[in-house]
């Protein structure tokens, strides 16, 4: 599983960086980004990524197999 985030649709509410903070952060450019060197590991260990996907208001982040 990797997660992706649409810039396009991301507002920047911290949603996912406060459910997952080892995965997304907010950047400089008050967007979602995937920060985890090797996001398909990071998510199998943290085990976050599916509920930060879940709970993201404009569903911006993807989980791809």
């Amino acid at each position: 599983m990797r997660p992706v985030v649409d810039e396009t649709l991301c507002i920047g509410c911290g949603t996912c960086e406060e459910i997952c903070p080892d995965v997304f952060q907010v950047g400089d450019d008050g967007l979602s980004h995937v920060i985890a060197a090797d996001p398909v590991a990071a998510c199998a260990d943290v085990g976050c990524c599916e509920e930060a996907a879940e709970e993201c208001p404009v569903d911006a982040i993807s989980i791809i197999d």
